[in-house]
């Protein structure tokens, strides 16, 4: 299965994409607010990274899709959906990662609006999470342009301590606000379409 946007089309990780997963966690721009730099191991992407991704799609239909231009076929990054180890029932966690040459043009952002929209309209969820650095400020832009808001849990640290805290910051999108906002019957009338297109989600109008 593949879900196409404008520009994009998602894939569920295979092992094929061991190498570009790779690559994309070596730069130390990309990892600075995840490891602080450092880059993630060739054998943990490969043994553990990927693996795990498979397992969740076999067993809830959900994880990594990586990301690529529908063009040239080019690999820009990935976008995740994945079960939290500690949360309540019907809620996902999102994170994405976007290759450093292609930062600025809204990639992450079309790829997360895509993969949400499928998930709202063909799953039960009913919140989706994300956090990121205080300092990360595109990703918190991000996350503000998909709808998603500071959770009540971010929000009472906050004003607990009166300032600004070093902890993640947590946002999420609600089924119910991502259904107002969003525009849904765009959205399903895609959904029409991946019925008669192979097995790919056309989400682009």
């Amino acid at each position: 299965m593949a879900i196409d946007s404008e520009r994009l089309r998602l894939r569920p990780v295979s092992p094929d994409d061991v190498d570009r997963l790779y690559v994309l966690d070596a730069d130390p721009d990309v990892m600075r607010f995840v490891s602080g730099g450092a880059p993630t191991r060739r054998d943990t992407v490969a043994e553990w990274v990927v693996p795990r991704s498979q397992a969740q799609f076999a067993s809830h239909g959900t994880g990594m899709w990586t990301a690529s231009l529908r063009r040239h076929d080019e690999f820009v990054g990935w976008v995740h959906l994945r079960l939290p180890r500690h949360s309540a029932e019907h809620e996902l966690e999102l994170s994405y990662r976007i290759a450093r040459e292609h930062w600025g043009v809204g990639l992450a952002t079309e790829a997360a609006a895509a993969l949400i929209a499928v998930t709202f309209l063909s799953t039960d969820t009913r919140r989706i999470f994300a956090s990121a650095h205080p300092g990360h400020t595109a990703s918190h832009r991000v996350m503000r342009k998909l709808g998603m808001r500071l959770s009540p849990l971010s929000l009472s640290a906050e004003r607990l301590s009166g300032e600004q805290t070093e902890d993640d910051v947590e946002y999420e999108l609600l089924r119910d606000q991502w259904a107002t906002t969003r525009g849904r019957h765009t959205a399903d009338r895609a959904i029409g379409r991946h019925r008669r297109a192979n097995g790919t989600i056309e989400m682009t109008g």
